[in-house]
């Protein structure tokens, strides 16, 4: 499994039989949209975690040049259904084996409208198995004890984290999440793209480390491989 950071909360997960995308915006993010052409991703499937403009911006244009699935919420698979495209709706705690491995839809605390402030039902993150692996995308959320539930089922390779605080939560939350679904390697996401979510690399790296942890933080084009 390769994971590839695309920008903001933007990753192409390479499996053996199958890519996935996760949550694109990136002809919205000023950091991104230079060094990603969207006209070149391919994805089988599109992970969306909830409705906001800077996780869905790029999904419709990127299904229907790729004919990717899209797998989200029941609102938001019923959206992009409306418009033509695959979709496959998903809920909280249910579980799904698709062609790649597995997915189960689990809880985040956050919003989700999409941006013409319609509904964009509850959001959401995912814990996908495939390829041997188990990795545990958190979406958009707020620190929370159901993700003490995640290692009673699932033994974590990698957690993807938001750790820009503000909107989601921030380090040193970041870092009691890792304990929860006890994890010790974090890839953070959802960092820098704005003013309001800009983060100290040294400090986030420092806090990590000193909790035994291990962060990755990484440039947009950067791949970690499991």
């Amino acid at each position: 499994m390769k994971i590839t950071f695309l920008g903001h909360a933007c990753l192409l997960i390479h499996l053996k039989n199958s890519t996935i995308l996760v949550d694109p915006f990136i002809t919205g993010n000023d950091k991104a949209k230079d060094q990603v052409d969207i006209s070149e991703l391919q994805p089988d499937f599109i992970l969306l975690t909830h409705a906001h403009q800077d996780h869905i911006l790029d999904a419709e244009t990127i299904a229907r040049q790729s004919d990717a699935t899209i797998v989200s919420n029941y609102e938001i698979a019923s959206h992009y259904e409306a418009k033509g495209l695959k979709a496959h709706p998903m809920n909280h705690g249910g579980n799904w084996e698709f062609s790649f491995g597995k997915l189960k839809y689990v809880n985040a605390i956050h919003t989700s409208s999409f941006p013409d402030g319609s509904y964009g039902g509850q959001p959401g993150g995912f814990v996908l198995s495939a390829d041997g692996k188990q990795v545990y995308i958190a979406g958009d959320t707020a620190l929370c004890s159901d993700m003490k539930l995640i290692p009673l089922q699932f033994q974590l390779d990698l957690a993807i984290l938001p750790i820009g605080d503000n909107f989601t939560m921030g380090i040193d939350d970041a870092v009691i999440a890792a304990d929860f679904v006890d994890c010790d390697r974090v890839l953070g996401y959802h960092y820098d793209t704005f003013g309001y979510i800009e983060i100290d690399h040294k400090q986030a790296l420092q806090a990590f480390t000193e909790a035994g942890k291990e962060l990755y933080l990484m440039d947009i084009g950067a791949s970690l491989e499991l």
